[in-house]
């Protein structure tokens, strides 16, 4: 008995002395000075998955050495983003938690292909397109309003209007929480569409000579919106606007729009001190890298001159294939704008996208490199691309094949 009360005497007395070391440490350690860091602070925002490709290695260096930046802003994006070799090594899974995230881009063919992604996947369950209406309901086999695609014709914008990468990185997770009414933790697909800087920049001023704005865009950044942006116009719209007029205006966001939307702005002061040329040389320098490191972490990006290879390497990534082809656009119109240039505004125009002419350099390089690793893994790789280049020559073949080995039946 007396060896009991003793057992119960010690343990009640560690459990006193544990109280009063805990009490003590709290003492000293108030407004929690002593807590370790925050995982998030430990981590980048986002993972970048390594490559041995010489090409990616140059430009997907730690994110702590992109961070020396002019007036950076905070960020605390968390979300699981997923890169192309795991994209294709775990494919897309449609039934689960994956959302493929389109970060469409103005003037780059991108309304098209929107189109494509919600009308011409071939699905057990494909998206459901009222007619009359613009957007169509993508959701998930046996639910109502689970989205797997996350773009302007399946959710709208809800991200805002033409939402960048910074944006949507920010504004996805809790735009679908609301949009399906629960909190959930998704796998994230990002794509794009590229095109050739001279090019969109072009069909940019034509659309704005005809009266585009895109005035409702939010531009946010760094947990603001920035509403006080300057205009290079005066009333409503910019209307019948000259190329020389609309290429002198320095705010204007079309030049190098391409390298802006992909990069991450909070690393660069977001819009601060956008129109002045303090840094300019520096925020340039940080915006490319930037956006060189998050398109080599997409899952997914085609170029609009690459139609074709766009298309296969979309198809092999998600182990989804397209009942209607890409359509290579005829360059016609934008070949004869060009032709209505001057030596001058041309290399102008060259001058002001310099940023995105050197993205869609290492864009090409990047697509060829994908391309080449996906047809060597493709085992059925001359039928898969015939079906991309020859999609009608290769119905046909089935279809004669398929009644050649049809047994003839004869009447008796």
């Amino acid at each position: 008995m007396k060896r009991w009360v003793k057992m119960i005497r010690l343990i009640g007395g560690l459990c006193l002395v544990t109280l009063l070391g805990i009490a003590y440490v709290s003492y000293l350690c108030h407004n929690s000075l002593c807590l370790a860091p925050e995982r998030s602070n430990l981590s980048p925002r986002y993972s970048v998955i390594s490559s041995s490709s010489s090409s990616r290695s140059e430009i997907l260096s730690s994110p702590t050495s992109m961070v020396k930046l002019i007036s950076g802003f905070p960020s605390k994006v968390n979300i699981e983003s997923v890169a192309f070799e795991d994209a294709y090594d775990m494919g897309f899974d449609i039934t689960s938690r994956d959302v493929i995230v389109f970060l469409h881009i103005q003037k780059t063919g991108g309304t098209t292909f929107g189109r494509h992604l919600v009308r011409d996947l071939n699905l057990e369950n494909p998206c459901n397109c009222p007619r009359k209406r613009k957007r169509c309901d993508c959701f998930r086999p046996n639910t109502v309003n689970e989205q797997w695609l996350f773009s302007r014709y399946s959710t709208g914008w809800k991200c805002g209007l033409h939402a960048d990468w910074t944006e949507l990185t920010d504004c996805v997770e809790g735009a679908l929480d609301e949009y399906e009414g629960s909190s959930r933790k998704r796998r994230y697909f990002f794509i794009t569409v590229l095109r050739d800087p001279i090019h969109r920049y072009l069909s940019e001023f034509r659309h704005v000579q005809r009266g585009a704005t895109w005035k409702s865009a939010r531009h946010w950044c760094g947990g603001q919106e920035f509403t006080s942006l300057p205009h290079c116009y005066k009333g409503s719209n910019w209307t019948g606007v000259e190329l020389d007029e609309f290429m002198n205006c320095s705010y204007n966001l079309a030049h190098n729009r391409q390298t802006r939307m992909l990069a991450d702005l909070t690393l660069a002061g977001c819009y601060t001190g956008y129109n002045t040329t303090a840094d300019q040389l520096e925020r340039d320098r940080i915006l490319l890298q930037s956006a060189k490191q998050n398109l080599a972490s997409m899952a997914y990006f085609g170029l609009t001159e690459e139609q074709a290879t766009s298309q296969y390497i979309f198809e092999r990534t998600f182990h989804l294939d397209f009942a209607n082809p890409f359509d290579q656009a005829n360059a016609t119109l934008s070949a004869q704008a060009i032709a209505e240039l001057t030596p001058a505004q041309i290399e102008r125009v060259r001058q002001l996208n310099s940023l995105d002419n050197e993205l869609l350099e290492f864009a090409r390089h990047l697509l060829q490199e994908r391309f080449k690793m996906l047809k060597r893994r493709d085992p059925h790789f001359r039928r898969n691309w015939f079906r991309v280049i020859h999609p009608h020559k290769l119905f046909v073949q089935s279809f004669f094949l398929a009644r050649k080995k049809m047994k003839p039946r004869f009447r008796k």
